[in-house]
């Protein structure tokens, strides 16, 4: 296959002549590239899981008061002011440097949503000053997607669940 021997050389995983075999082969397209060990897969997602978090995971904490975490919005000024959760502190992207977080406080940061890489970009920014961090996947798009309470200027509303990111019904969840 041309053009993959040079991404993938001295990658680890499978080896090239594996997953050759495997693109050669009647393979499933879901398969074509063989999945990980379940040593690497562990590794990888163990690695994930420590960089990311969800809304309703953020949602849960703030609802029963076990919020061990700073949550960082890190949205302009007006973004913030047309909503912003409630317990989120907020410190644009452009003030990250010089913000006064409790560095042995782990920070959750977000921005707009699963389009905008401002988390990822403050979550850099706040890791290279010495924060263990997360971003929160989805960001607020998909906390108001979900059906979760902002506040906006005239007061708190909370959307009713989008069916296509969140169970509609809240006697079914999600359960992961």
């Amino acid at each position: 296959m041309p053009g993959i021997a040079p991404a993938l050389r001295g990658r680890p995983g499978p080896s090239l002549s594996a997953m050759t075999a495997t693109v050669n082969s009647q393979a499933s397209r879901a398969m074509t590239i063989p999945p990980a060990s379940p040593a690497d897969a562990a590794a990888h997602f163990a690695a994930r899981l420590a960089l990311y978090t969800d809304v309703s995971d953020v949602a849960a904490a703030l609802a029963d008061g076990t919020v061990d975490f700073t949550l960082v919005d890190t949205r302009g000024d007006a973004a913030w002011q047309q909503a912003h959760i409630d317990g989120a502190v907020h410190i644009p992207s452009a003030e990250l440097a010089a913000a006064d977080l409790d560095p042995s406080r782990p920070v959750v940061v977000h921005c707009w949503g699963p389009g905008c890489d401002g988390a990822a970009k403050a979550a850099l920014a706040l890791a290279l000053r010495g924060f263990r961090v997360k971003e929160m996947v989805g960001g607020i798009e998909y906390w108001i997607r979900e059906g979760f309470p902002v506040r906006t200027p005239g007061g708190v509303r909370a959307d009713r669940p989008d069916p296509l990111t969140a169970p509609t019904d809240p006697a079914v969840g999600c359960a992961c």
